[in-house]
């Protein structure tokens, strides 16, 4: 029997064995399997009636009702290359390894599958910032989610789990080290997993156990459930030893292993080796270039940070800093500072811009050399996106190699695992002093063939496009991009300021410039109109709609 449902297409097979694992039963069971591509849940169930015949019932996802979905719950009116297939195989109950780029879209990957799937989503995080911010955009998108963190308390985490319990949230972050916990192991022994996800799963590999020790439980934690749930596990930079060694962690079962290109076109890549005299100046003078831009600025440690820090704050610039040696509060503040655009440079050591999305970040500057290259790109990543053009500039000194040195010496970890980082950390300086394409150079340190030269890198791009690049790219942009109505834009930008304050959200929690550019263009009438436009969600539609229909009425 074939049945439709909404989300999903439900094959229940019937058996005349009352053992449905019987030999007779597989034929037809692998048949569907070969013809699925492999993606598919199976489980075992009685109907109730009389018939003791055992039944399969299999769950393969119909595409159009995935791609309603993801309009319904997220404003997309189609899926970005590479979600789908992942998307599909989740809802259907199959492992997982996803190696995607920064800004490819990978939390809707799980999201989507968690809202079609019955029961509870475990999402596995490693930031705090990261959850809260993830929490915060499923709720403005109208799904009910929840976190369980230290920095709610323990009455606040318990009543979360008795919430979630109740079937209140749909999906549940939490930190890995709070998996084996007994208040978490009971909830999650005593409700229905629907799936587990794993987000920055490179952390079981890249940092290793001294890192995040909780990572290398998790699969200790699938076996204590009572039923073993499909598993997701995303990355953003994985080499092919790195995903060897999550596929062996995880224990994943025959998984689709699926790697986006980690090619990021809109964004350009430029290596510069100063003295520390001359590159506090060129930091300066790049940044007078760029008094209205978002950008964020990378330091190798928190002294480097608080010293930068206090230098541009003196100099007038509206700088938050990041590190993890400030407190709690002191983050939170810097972090939605940054989001809602008091601050437009933050300026911070690696423990920020994990799962933070600021689509509008137009550069992004490694003032110290990053330990590897999965480091650099996974935050150079963070600039551009929205698409549009962003600039990743890297500063090298070689007294940053002597830094790298000391913390990888001091870093507690093994003889062996120490040789492994100075590797990588050679790779990173080798990467500072080629003279070949910068985006090819990358591309194949990850795995992908990339075979010209790429045109737009410190190496590639002529001596005077570079002296004018972001003058360049602004113009192009400009040509190519339809002609949009600049009042108009403006008005719609501080009427969705407006809104922000009075929710006390980011700007770009309302509705991204790429809305904005959209509304300009299309210009609907109605709610009905306002729901078409890619990235407004019923939800946003519903609450912002008529402040946004006002002001394109006002221009037409």
């Amino acid at each position: 029997m074939v049945e439709l449902q909404p989300s999903k297409l439900v094959v229940w097979v019937r058996f005349p064995s009352s053992a449905p694992y019987s030999a007779g039963s597989l034929p037809a069971v692998f048949l569907f399997y070969f013809f699925s591509g492999g993606a598919f849940e199976l489980s075992k169930k009685r109907r109730k009636t009389n018939d003791k015949k055992g039944i399969f019932r299999l769950f393969y996802p119909d595409d159009s009702a995935l791609c309603e979905a993801l309009q319904r719950y997220f404003g997309h009116s189609s899926f970005r290359p590479g979600q789908l297939d992942i998307v599909r195989a989740l809802t259907a109950g199959r492992d997982v390894l996803a190696v995607m780029p920064t800004g490819a879209g990978k939390s809707i990957c799980y999201q989507l599958p968690a809202l079609l799937r019955e029961g509870v989503c475990l999402v596995v995080s490693p930031l705090i910032a990261l959850m809260q911010d993830q929490v915060q955009r499923l709720i403005q998108n109208g799904v009910r989610a929840a976190y369980i963190n230290s920095a709610l308390t323990e009455n606040q985490c318990r009543k979360a789990l008795q919430n979630a319990a109740q079937g209140m949230y749909r999906i549940v972050y939490a930190a890995p080290e709070r998996l084996m916990t007994p208040s978490f192991l009971h909830f999650a022994t005593s409700v229905p997993i629907s799936l587990v996800c794993i987000d920055e799963a490179h952390c079981i590999s890249h940092w290793g156990p001294d890192f995040r020790p909780g990572y290398q439980r998790i699969a200790e934690f699938l076996s204590l459930l009572p039923q073993r749930p499909p598993v997701g596990a995303f990355t953003a930079t994985a080499t092919p030893r790195v995903r060897e060694d999550i596929l062996q962690s995880l224990q994943l079962s025959q998984p689709l292993v699926t790697t986006s290109g980690f090619d990021r076109p809109n964004l350009f890549f430029e290596v510069h080796q100063y003295s520390r005299e001359e590159k506090l100046q060129a930091l300066k003078l790049y940044l007078s270039q760029k008094s209205s831009a978002s950008g964020i600025v990378y330091c190798s440690t928190r002294k480097a940070v608080d010293e930068l820090w206090m230098l541009l704050t003196a100099e007038g610039y509206r700088a938050a800093r990041y590190h993890a040696g400030l407190s709690l509060s002191e983050r939170q503040t810097a972090q939605e500072g940054f989001l809602c655009g008091q601050a437009s440079l933050m300026i911070a050591t690696n423990a920020f811009g994990m799962g933070v999305d600021k689509p509008d970040v137009r550069f992004v500057i490694h003032y110290n050399l990053p330990l590897d290259l999965e480091s650099y790109y996974q935050e150079a990543g963070r600039a551009g996106r929205d698409g549009l053009p962003a600039e990743c500039i890297l500063f090298y000194t070689q007294s940053d190699v002597r830094t790298n040195h000391f913390l990888i010496e001091n870093s507690g970890a093994e003889t062996a695992q120490q040789d492994a980082q100075k590797k990588r950390l050679s790779d990173m300086i080798q990467f500072c002093f080629t003279q070949s394409c910068l985006r090819r150079t990358l591309l194949r340190y990850f795995g992908e063939a990339y075979g010209r030269s790429c045109g737009h890198c410190g190496s590639c791009a002529p001596r005077a496009q570079r002296a004018s690049l972001s003058r360049m790219l602004a113009k192009e942009t400009r040509q190519k991009s339809p002609v949009v109505d600049s009042r108009l834009w403006c008005e719609l930008d501080r009427t969705r300021k407006l809104l922000a304050r009075r929710e006390s959200r980011p700007a770009f929690a309302i509705a991204s410039d790429a809305v904005l550019t959209q509304l300009c263009l299309q210009r609907p009438s109605c709610l009905r109109e306002l729901y078409r436009i890619p990235g407004m969600t019923q939800t946003k539609a519903e609450a912002y709609g008529k402040d946004f229909l006002k002001v394109i009425a006002a221009f037409s």
